[in-house]
């Protein structure tokens, strides 16, 4: 490093300078993080169907809570509630074993 002066930047020079285009109401958006949306809460299917007890002969069902791989997909994915997490999870446990559903993808 040399012992030189330090360059001194104008307006002009710096290429952040370039003028925004502004929005389309005219308001510039304030500094600062960006406020994040609030998710929808999930409701649980099961229970807004009125399905009181979730079996392994419900294969549609069942199906439909696990990924393509085979894998049971959680309840923050699903948004099914904890009684019936339980059930789905039992009935796919029931469908992998008399070979309806396969253990992996």
């Amino acid at each position: 490093m040399t012992n030189e002066p330090r360059k001194e930047f104008n307006s002009s020079d710096s290429p952040s300078a370039a003028p925004r285009p502004a929005r389309e109401d005219g308001a510039r958006r304030p500094f600062g993080p960006r406020k994040h949306f609030a998710p929808r809460r999930k409701v649980c299917r099961l229970c807004a169907e009125k399905v009181a007890n979730m079996d392994y002969k419900q294969v549609q069902i069942v199906k439909s809570f696990c990924s393509d791989g085979g894998k049971i997909l959680s309840r923050r994915i699903t948004g099914a509630c904890a009684k019936h997490q339980r059930q789905i999870a039992k009935a796919v446990k029931v469908n992998r074993n008399l070979a309806i559903m396969p253990y992996s993808g």
